[in-house]
């Protein structure tokens, strides 16, 4: 059976492996590296952008970001907490961010969220 997640996981396993035919791989990894700052700096720059609504549209948010960081570090061996992923997609902690940015759902928004889901 062909699920979402293994759709996403063969997507992930086709990005690894793609190999830009001008550039080194360092050259790539720091090209992927400034692209994922840059998109960190502009969900920054968008707060009024609720995780919520990365979701109804995307399938993804800022809790997903934090998740995949975490899960990319401890592939690489390093140990890092959640917190400290949040942290680093958020730019402040998961509470400051929580109490000063993510107002409460809508029952709109909550109900494009459980439509979505059952995609």
């Amino acid at each position: 059976m062909v699920t979402k997640a293994n759709q996403i996981r063969e997507k992930e396993s086709k990005v690894a492996e793609f190999k830009y035919k001008n550039l080194t791989q360092e050259e790539q990894d720091k090209l992927d590296a400034a692209t994922f700052r840059r998109l960190l700096a502009h969900l920054d720059a968008n707060k009024d952008v609720q995780n919520i609504d990365l979701m109804i549209l995307a399938g993804f948010c800022r809790n997903c970001f934090s998740k995949w960081y975490k899960a990319e570090a401890e592939n690489l061996g390093l140990d890092l907490d959640i917190d400290d992923a949040r942290e680093r997609v958020y730019g402040m902690t998961y509470d400051e961010w929580k109490q000063n940015h993510q107002p409460a759902a809508t029952p709109e928004q909550l109900a494009a969220f459980e439509a979505r889901q059952k995609k």
